[in-house]
């Protein structure tokens, strides 16, 4: 053991670049970075999990507090994916769900989080989106994975979701487990009502301010719930 004093042993000459304590703070800070990213990260899909799903919604039901503007949130579940593991195998459906973290990545806004919420289920919270942008956005979601290409083996599989969307106004009351309690039901009815398709508060006054493609979008959503 070094007879120097702790603050001796760990003092560099100035300037030098290759100074043995400069390099192993580097790489303790390097690891301290990986494990704060493995704490709020799903290993499978790459997105946020539960445990950072709940601090944001947390942080998001405060901000619309404060600022006056709410927020959208929505699950997403895959349809039939107990029969998809049990006909193509337990890897198959992490691909599946591999899959699904890089479309919602490459799909929503930076400021979106997307989360893995367990099993198949995924939760997206949307900062300062109404419902109305939010249904539309998640339809988008929807279709895009329902494009998806997945094969087992040289057969291509087919894949769907169901979404619940709900929204949280600025003078909301309810708490983090209540929002996503909320979107959790119309996920139930869209899943009742014959799956693969977005189900959601009505949509009051949505038409004003809509632009002309944003109101065909909507009624394509309706047609296709009716």
């Amino acid at each position: 053991m070094s007879s120097l004093a702790p603050d001796k042993q760990l003092k560099c000459p100035v300037d030098e670049t290759q100074c043995v304590w400069l390099q192993e703070i580097d790489v303790l800070r390097k690891k301290v970075a990986q494990l704060a990213d493995q704490a709020m990260t799903d290993e499978l899909t790459g997105l946020f999990n539960y445990r950072h799903l709940m601090w944001a919604l947390n942080l998001e039901i405060e901000r619309a507090h404060r600022s006056g503007n709410g927020f959208a949130v929505s699950i997403l579940d895959f349809d039939n994916f107990k029969k998809l593991n049990d006909d193509h195998g337990h890897e198959f459906g992490n691909q599946v769900l591999r899959a699904a973290g890089d479309f919602l990545r490459r799909s929503l806004r930076k400021i979106d989080i997307p989360c893995r919420y367990g099993g198949e289920e995924f939760v997206m919270v949307l900062p300062g989106t109404g419902l109305r942008e939010a249904v539309l956005l998640n339809e988008r979601l929807r279709k895009g994975i329902a494009a998806m290409r997945l094969r087992a083996g040289s057969q291509q599989v087919p894949v769907s979701v169901s979404i619940g969307v709900d929204f949280f106004p600025a003078g909301d009351s309810v708490t983090a487990e209540q929002v996503l309690d909320r979107a959790d039901q119309y996920l139930l009815q869209a899943k009742q009502a014959g799956k693969n398709r977005v189900l959601h508060p009505p949509l009051e006054g949505a038409a004003k301010g809509m632009s002309t493609d944003e109101r065909n979008a909507l009624l394509d959503v309706f047609r296709e719930q009716s």
